[in-house]
Order: structure tokens, then C-alpha cells, then sequence
């Protein structure tokens, strides 16, 4: 895992403060939007007043109201209604790609790639792995960076638990265990939405899934070709209303992702909980500073006489060539990353790959369903199961 010493800046993370000792590179910036069709993303447009050394050249956007309101929120200097004469007259650094629908990623990333430009994308990365197939090969013919907008790559929290269990704060991982939000998406439409966030997690923790053994359900009976559907938003086919996969690791480790439809929930369900033989250790998907994990050591995982739950504290100081606090804070941490990627010429934290492996996993789940058996890792084939379930 890639390191850096974080400068000075709140341990809580409700501010962060430039002390940088090197002045960045000067980045011109554009962003594109779509107003009422997946629209900027979550702060995906405003993360670049945080950093001083930023010009926001441009905002495409082709609603004329969503426009002008893009215009006077992020400060930029001139506003397009097409992305692709933003991209040809303005000769950007980076560009943003706010909308979180998934009917325009393969082109606007292309684009981008394709004008020369570093990418700071929504996800989910793509609706299936054909369109990521796609993203990835422009991307490599251009050479450019791009960050995925999981914002849980760079929470000093996400960070500080890795370091714990590679330390072996909770002895040998027995297994890895996650869930989706399980509100009125749940099943299909939260593998897709909010299960990315989870399968991005178990990568980060136990590294790339060598396969999948699935079972997706409608009101309890397996999903039949008359259960595919759109979801509420354009992100590809989905089906059921519950999931449960198994994935396997290296090491024999595995880990479980579950949605399920039930009038009885909790926002606290949807996160990462590490299993280890020693103790365990929770982490709620939340975006920083929330997000505040949990551990407890002890081998029988209940509390009681051998420990009870503690905060997992942070060792150093969280800040970085920015200002931003709240829920800026976490976006900021992915584009500060995607800066010293670019100066270093290395991936960003979460990168196009890390982006195609959630498709990749949350893809291979039908595919098991589909075969009835597990499946290997990566897919052979590539293109939607849903569409010949």
C-alpha cells in the first residue's frame, strides 16, 4: 500500500490546512455535468476550491438552468453545453465526470482520455464490463491517470485498519464479511450502487477475488429472466431483491457480501467487518470524517469478560496540500492522491483497474447464479449475464 505522511491538519479531520514544503504543479480543471440525468455527482464539482493551485477553466453541461447554476457554484471561468467543445477549445489537465448514471461513462471518459486530460470519475466505474473493457483500453492508449470517486480508499480510518490488521492486531483473518445499505434498493439495485463500495473494500483489504459462488432471489425464489429489470436510475440490468455471494481470496480467505430486502434496517449494517482470530474489527461505509470503526479483541468476536468494543484512534495527523473540512475533506484526500499520481506517474489509489473489479465482482455474481456454480475470476465472458438469464 502506497504511504505518505500526512502534513499538518485536524486529527478529526473537520479541517484540513496547506503546509506543503513544494509548490504543486498549477492543474486547469473542467467538469462535466448533466443536470437532471445523473447531474455532478457527490461533490465531484466543488472538491477543487480546496486546493489553491486549481484554475476551474470550464463546466459542460447541456441544461441551460443546470448550466448557469454550475457556472456560479464551482467559479468556473466559462460554461459549454457540450462536454466535447469544452474538451477541444479549453486544453484542461483533469477533468471531473460528475453524472452518477452510467449511459454516458463510456463516451465522456473516452473524451477525456482522449483529449489528453487525467480523470476524476463517479462511480460506479461502468454497467458492465463490456463498457469497462472499453474505458480501460482508452485510457492505456492515452496514458492518462484517473481516480475513482470511492471515497473510503482514502479515509485515514480505511487506511489506519489496514495497517492494524497487516500488524496483526487481530491475529489471523478468518474471514471478511460486508453488506449494501439495504434500504428500498436492496438486492440488485444495491449491488450496483452502494455493494461497489463493499466489493472495493474486500479488494483493498484481501486483494484481487479468484472467484464467486452466488445465489441472487426474488421474495425467496431463484431469479428468472422475467425478474431482470432497470433500476431506478440508468446503471445497467438488475435482479432480486436479495443477494448473498461468497468470494475467494489468497490465503484460503473469504469474503461475503449480503442484501436483503426487510421493512426492519440500519444504516450501520452497511460496512466491512474483519474477522480475525484474534479479535474483530468493524468499519461503517461512511464518508470521512464519519465513518469511525470499531475493534474488538477478542477471539470468542462477543463481548464480554475478554474486552469489550473500543474507537480505533488514528496515529498521525490528517491533512494535505488543501483546505477543506466535512464531507469535502474525503474527496479532497482521492484528488491530492490523483495529483501526486500524476507527478509520480504511478496509479492512483483507485484506479480504472480498481473500478473494472467492482463491475468485475458485482457481475460475476449473476454469472454464478446463472451457472449454478462458482465462477473464476476474471470473467471469460463479458457480457451482462442479465442479458441471457
Amino acid at each position: 500500500m502506497n504511504r505518505r505522511t500526512f502534513l499538518q491538519g485536524s486529527l478529526a479531520g473537520l479541517a484540513a490546512t496547506a503546509t506543503a514544503t513544494a509548490k504543486p504543479n498549477k492543474y486547469r480543471v473542467g467538469i462535466i455535468g448533466h443536470t437532471g440525468h445523473g447531474n455532478y455527482g457527490h461533490g465531484l464539482d466543488t472538491v477543487w476550491e480546496a486546493f489553491d493551485f486549481v484554475e476551474v477553466a470550464a463546466v459542460a453541461d447541456p441544461d441551460d438552468a443546470g448550466r448557469a447554476k454550475g457556472l456560479e457554484r464551482t467559479g468556473a471561468r466559462k460554461a459549454y453545453a457540450d462536454y466535447h467543445e469544452m474538451l477541444e477549445k479549453e486544453h484542461l489537465d483533469i477533468v471531473a465526470v460528475g453524472p452518477r448514471w452510467l449511459d454516458q461513462r463510456v463516451e465522456m471518459i473516452t473524451a477525456a482520455a482522449d483529449a489528453g486530460c487525467h480523470i476524476f470519475s463517479e462511480k460506479p466505474f461502468a454497467q458492465d464490463l463490456v463498457d469497462a473493457d472499453k474505458m480501460v483500453a482508452a485510457i492505456d492508449r492515452a496514458g492518462v491517470k484517473v481516480q475513482m470517486a470511492h471515497q473510503m480508499r482514502k479515509s485515514p480510518f480505511v487506511e489506519r485498519v489496514r495497517e492494524m490488521v497487516e500488524a496483526g492486531e487481530i491475529g489471523t483473518i478468518q474471514e471478511v464479511r460486508g453488506r449494501g445499505k439495504e434500504d428500498r434498493r436492496a438486492g440488485g439495485e444495491d449491488l450496483v450502487v452502494l455493494g461497489s463500495h463493499i466489493c472495493d473494500m474486500l479488494r483493498y483489504y484481501l486483494g484481487d477475488p479468484k472467484w464467486v459462488f452466488a445465489h441472487v432471489t426474488d421474495d425467496g425464489r431463484d431469479i428468472a429472466a422475467t425478474d431482470v429489470r432497470q433500476a431506478s436510475e440508468p446503471i445497467g440490468p438488475i435482479a432480486g431483491n436479495e443477494v448473498a455471494a461468497m468470494f475467494a481470496f489468497d490465503h484460503g480467505i473469504h469474503g461475503y457480501f449480503g442484501s436483503k430486502a426487510s421493512p426492519e434496517t440500519h444504516p450501520w449494517r452497511f460496512g466491512t467487518t474483519i474477522y480475525g482470530s484474534k479479535g474483530v474489527i468493524y468499519v461503517p461505509n461512511a464518508i470521512y470524517p464519519g465513518g469511525q470503526p470499531y475493534i474488538l479483541r477478542s477471539a470468542a468476536w462477543v463481548p464480554g469478560k475478554e474486552g469489550q468494543w473500543e474507537d480505533v484512534k488514528l496515529t498521525k495527523p490528517v491533512g494535505g496540500n488543501f483546505k477543506a473540512e466535512g464531507r469535502a475533506l474525503a474527496n479532497a484526500l482521492l484528488v491530492e492522491d490523483l495529483f501526486q499520481a500524476i507527478e509520480n506517474d504511478r496509479k492512483p489509489v483507485c484506479s480504472e483497474i480498481d473500478g473494472r473489479w467492482t463491475v468485475e465482482m458485482i457481475t460475476s455474481v449473476y454469472a454464478s447464479q446463472k451457472a449454478g456454480a462458482r465462477v473464476d475470476l476474471p470473467l471469460k465472458q463479458r457480457a451482462h449475464t442479465l442479458h441471457t438469464l
